[in-house]
């Protein structure tokens, strides 16, 4: 079988909307290790979109699954509901951090994990508006869409948005928005374009994903804290890309030293498994009726499974301080190409949730083409990236944790010489 052949059926059989990275197609994989349908070995810098922090197939995983499919695949846990959902809620209530009781639902994916965050946001303050930022990412259902501040591709053709959702500047001082810009744009929000005690909730990413592995400054976040406080707004945090270990810590808001009202979580929490999640203070999750929350297919028992060994794979195996030490030596590599390679104008990221941004040498203004250049080139020598930011001048690096140590350091020789020849 050819990848040229496949790719010649899926443009003939799927809807072009569904973009894609890349022409190859896998036929197995390992840990951060994928071969294509033709046998071709690859690195795995994209993990599935930061899905992938314990690896594909990590094996404790992988027995957590089969033993599940042994017992049973779906009840639908509204009908008939199961243990293993309650306990894997009952450890989210104590990962995400403060002092208030926590309660938690289950549903699919990352959008729809916002969609019910917002929803119980609504319920529980009696209130409509949304505030978000721009550059910010939060899925493609309509809502998600409304929050999400970026245009094309994600909004472009799609119509009118939902009603009452604004965006604020994000604060990234590389690009002239400094943090005290940012609040005062936000005062100014509450004061020419919606009126604060009409504010459910403000949403954040601690770390944007899509838009350019921007990290929220800690002075902000404790901001928006106080704001939310005066202003009975409720502080929705998006760990969707951040959470399990991926920032150093098992969620990213762990830094900021606040209590957050709502944290929704996704891709990693189950190891490559569809499962999502909303966690938040009992007092607020607790303001839907019965019947509010819920669906078909939220909380999969297989995902429950998975995500079960995901959380003792992160604790048994520390990748909390392995993100630390891989993201250190990436960012030490990167650094020491600064003086040769004048395109590069950033290297940020906590953890292992790290990213190079390029400019032009001559004028200093974005570069997509640069990095797209490293993209392919990095492609063709056998390692996967992305891409990224509301310029497309990124690339983000989603290795899983797990990665071998002789991988990675393979991976950081082939970065470093598609680096180079982008510019030849």
């Amino acid at each position: 079988m050819l990848n040229k052949t496949v790719e010649e059926r899926r443009s003939g059989a799927i809807a072009r909307g569904v973009g894609v990275q890349t022409q190859i197609f896998a036929d197995r994989a390992e840990n951060a290790e994928i071969w294509d349908v033709e046998g071709r070995r690859y690195i795995d810098f994209a993990s599935g979109i930061a899905v992938l922090n314990t690896g594909h197939r990590h094996p404790k995983v992988m027995k957590a699954v089969h033993e599940q499919l042994e017992r049973f695949t779906h009840t639908c846990h509204q009908v008939v509901p199961y243990e293993n959902y309650v306990a894997l809620a009952e450890r989210l209530n104590k990962i995400v951090p403060g002092e208030s009781e926590k309660k938690t639902i289950f549903v699919t994916t990352g959008a729809e994990a916002l969609e019910n965050a917002v929803k119980i946001a609504r319920a529980s303050t009696g209130r409509n508006a949304v505030v978000a930022f721009s550059g910010g990412f939060h899925g493609r259902t309509f809502m998600g869409m409304a929050m999400t501040g970026k245009v094309f591709p994600y909004k472009a053709g799609f119509g009118a948005m939902p009603g009452d959702v604004y965006h604020a500047p994000f604060p990234v001082e590389l690009h002239g928005v400094s943090e005290d810009d940012s609040i005062a744009a936000l005062e100014r929000l509450f004061k020419a374009d919606v009126d604060p005690a009409r504010v459910a909730a403000i949403v954040i990413e601690p770390v944007q994903g899509e838009g350019g592995f921007y990290v929220a400054p800690k002075g902000f976040m404790q901001k928006l804290r106080e704001i939310c406080d005066r202003t009975g707004i409720l502080l929705i945090v998006d760990e969707v890309q951040t959470g399990f270990a991926r920032t150093g810590t098992m969620l990213a808001i762990e830094q900021y030293g606040i209590e957050p009202d709502l944290v929704t979580m996704a891709k990693s929490l189950a190891g490559g498994f569809p499962l999502a999640a909303v966690t938040g203070k009992a007092s607020v999750m607790d303001a839907p009726s019965p019947g509010g929350l819920g669906g078909t297919y939220g909380g999969s028992p297989l995902g429950i499974a998975a995500a079960h060994a995901v959380l003792d794979v992160i604790e048994e195996e520390e990748l909390c301080e392995r993100a630390d030490r891989l993201g250190a030596r990436l960012k030490q590599r990167l650094e020491g190409l600064r003086g040769d390679v004048s395109e590069i104008s950033d290297i940020r990221g906590p953890g292992f949730m790290n990213a190079v941004e390029f400019k032009d040498a001559a004028s200093g203004e974005p570069n997509p083409g640069f990095a797209n250049r490293v993209r392919e080139i990095a492609l063709s020598k056998g390692m996967i990236l992305l891409t990224c930011g509301i310029h497309a001048n990124v690339i983000r690096f989603l290795s899983p944790i797990t990665i071998q140590d002789e991988v990675f350091s393979e991976a950081l020789e082939i970065l470093e010489a598609s680096i180079r020849e982008a510019r030849a």
